[in-house]
């Protein structure tokens, strides 16, 4: 496989512009956390602990793989991969990136005059959870996807906007800010058997369709279209496959079906490491809570 992928080149395959985007996010990091803190408004805040520079560059390295590595590239001819891609992007990422900031940066930013509102409204629970998994289920609606598939604005643009409710989504979860951890550890679980359940919907449309739905996979004009976007003209000139077929033996159909399967028992790996860390947090309260039993003579 590695082989044939090796015909787009180096720019297709390592997206060196986006890893120099990733490094300098890397450095804005480490000076608005530590350095020049003081001159963003942390002058008498803690720097950044050690996880929390741990959580954030794990963030950017997951980024880089999922968007700038091959794996980016492989979205584009295989749905089990974007499938693969779309779990660590949406449910991943955005649980190490908040993890990473420190609180005093997040309060700053729920602050902030003109976005503020936004922020503090699509963060609620309710809104938050329905959001997400609605956009990603229209998302994955056949027409939508080719489209965005087939046009560079378009495809940056839902992707940007699936990831801030990501974000969203995740934020009740994982929140660092104290005025804002207004949910019960009972309602967390709930909230995460939530979401595993609304995403289902759109899981379940690709594992049990009879027939390839997306004719970015299934058809060599779309699939070059998509292509594209990421890989120069004269390269797919020489192609006479598309989708899957053209680095694998699996058919379209059963990379769809794949991928389909793959997503959901991703999702509830994901799912399930959240809802065992709220579980055990819970618990854990709970017993600090009980007064000792008195010593029996």
């Amino acid at each position: 496989m590695w082989s044939k992928l090796q015909i787009f080149g180096f720019r297709a395959l390592w997206s060196p512009y986006f890893l120099l985007f990733i490094i300098a996010i890397g450095i804005a990091y480490y000076l608005v956390t530590g350095p020049l803190k003081h001159k963003f408004g942390g002058k008498n805040e803690e720097e950044a602990s050690v996880q929390q520079k741990v959580m954030f560059s794990s963030s950017l390295l997951l980024l880089y793989i999922v968007k700038g590595s091959p794996v980016d590239l492989l979205s584009h001819i295989s749905l089990m991969a974007h499938m693969i891609q779309m779990a660590f992007y949406y449910l991943a990422f955005p649980i190490l990136f908040i993890k990473g900031i420190p609180t005093w940066i997040w309060k700053k930013i729920f602050k902030t005059s003109g976005i503020k509102h936004v922020l503090n409204t699509l963060t609620k629970p309710l809104i938050a959870i329905f959001l997400f998994n609605f956009l990603f289920s229209i998302y994955h609606i056949p027409a939508i996807l080719d489209f965005s598939k087939s046009h560079q604005l378009a495809h940056s643009s839902i992707s940007l906007i699936l990831l801030f409710c990501a974000f969203c989504m995740w934020w009740p979860l994982m929140t660092p800010i104290k005025d804002q951890q207004i949910m019960k550890p009972l309602y967390k679980v709930l909230y995460i058997f939530g979401n595993g359940i609304l995403i289902t919907p759109a899981c379940a449309l690709i594992i049990f369709s009879s027939f390839p739905i997306y004719d970015t996979y299934s058809d060599v004009q779309a699939w070059s279209t998509a292509l594209s976007l990421c890989v120069p003209a004269d390269v797919l000139g020489g192609l006479s496959l598309g989708g899957p077929e053209l680095i694998t033996k699996v058919s379209v159909l059963h990379d769809q079906q794949a991928g389909g399967i793959i997503m959901k028992v991703l999702q509830e790996i994901i799912y399930g490491a959240v809802l065992t860390t709220t579980f055990f947090k819970w618990y854990n309260s709970e017993n600090r809570g009980i007064d000792p039993l008195p010593n029996q003579t």
